[in-house]
């Protein structure tokens, strides 16, 4: 009988905990994570008070038996090694639940919803608006969301499921978590005022154009990696003196006689930029690539799919399918190797 005694008790000992996590701790835990730990940031996200999300908090990790965040006093330093790892788990199951509803709301109403776009002033500029036109026209009752910042800010926001799609040129790639396609390659072009000296050139070189003052897009925007890289390659030190995040700015502190302009040649207008001559310089600054990503694991709308085209019309449903089924992110960069992009 001793023995039989022993190994039940044992069994009831080593039983695991029942642990009760509802998704709405889940869901707080994110939201303190997304305001950079600040609760009170947390609680406006979520529409709801600070002691209800501290009150949550605290509940959860009695019950998980762990801290999840490191605190001074009242205040949250970071995350705990469980805490990460409570987040990447936290933030999946909340894509899943997400992607539940869509699943629904397709089989209910397949024009019906919301899309969410993070992207570069450049691209919301200058490529976006026919694109989002016919999106309109053809999807009148789903509602647009767009959202610009850096491309690093644009990547983040995906990776963290906070938009269903990420525009952009620099940065993408350094997600694991995002499903990249290329969309379009194109180049940079040099402006100045029509009686710039540099206007008489009749095929610039580097050493040229480093000899008068730059003015350029800010470091991480809009191809500017391959500008830099560029130079230093020709041994060369440009005097960028002024940056932006806006091709328009940039047109505009060319025109004041600053100095010469080096930008997106997507964000050239004929009609508006008649004042300046527009250089090519597509033989001095490697091609920049344009890609559309998003979460993976994300489920799909047939609406998102059309976007999907409308931006990239060799990125159809099968294509983008093809790119979702890739087993890493190695063998999607394959995928878009194989693919002909138009240069814009």
């Amino acid at each position: 009988m001793c023995p039989q005694v022993s190994l039940t008790r044992q069994a009831v000992h080593e039983a695991p905990r029942d642990y009760r996590v509802n998704l709405q701790q889940l869901r707080f835990i994110r939201a303190i994570a997304d305001a950079e730990l600040n609760i009170s940031r947390a609680a406006e996200l979520l529409h709801t008070s600070q002691p209800a999300i501290s009150k949550q908090l605290k509940l959860f990790e009695d019950e998980l038996g762990v801290t999840i965040f490191e605190r001074n006093g009242r205040h949250l330093r970071r995350l705990t090694p469980a805490g990460q790892d409570i987040l990447r788990i936290a933030r999946t199951i909340l894509e899943r639940v997400d992607s539940v509803k869509r699943v629904a709301l397709e089989h209910q109403d397949k024009g019906k919803g919301s899309l969410s776009i993070a992207t570069t002033h450049t691209q919301s500029r200058y490529v976006l608006p026919p694109v989002i036109r016919n999106f309109i026209a053809r999807y009148p009752d789903v509602a647009l969301h767009m959202h610009q910042g850096s491309p690093m800010q644009i990547s983040e926001l995906a990776a963290r499921g906070e938009v269903d799609f990420a525009i952009a040129t620099e940065a993408l790639e350094l997600f694991e978590d995002l499903v990249m396609m290329p969309c379009f390659h194109w180049n940079h072009s040099i402006l100045v005022p029509r009686d710039h000296p540099l206007a008489r050139v009749e095929r610039l070189s580097l050493h040229e154009v480093a000899r008068f003052p730059i003015v350029t897009y800010v470091f991480g925007f809009t191809g500017r990696s391959r500008l830099d890289q560029a130079f230093e390659n020709a041994g060369l030190m440009p005097r960028v003196v002024f940056t932006a995040t806006d091709a328009d700015v940039i047109k505009t502190y060319v025109r004041l006689g600053l100095g010469i302009g080096i930008i997106a040649s997507l964000a050239l207008e004929a009609e508006r930029d008649q004042d300046l001559a527009a250089l090519d310089a597509a033989h001095l600054f490697d091609r920049s690539t344009t890609s559309i990503g998003f979460r993976q694991g994300s489920y799909l709308r047939g609406y998102m799919y059309d976007f999907i085209a409308m931006f990239a019309p060799h990125l159809d449903r099968a294509c983008v399918e093809r790119f979702i089924a890739a087993p890493n992110a190695q063998a999607r960069l394959q995928l878009g190797r194989e693919l002909a992009l138009p240069t814009l």
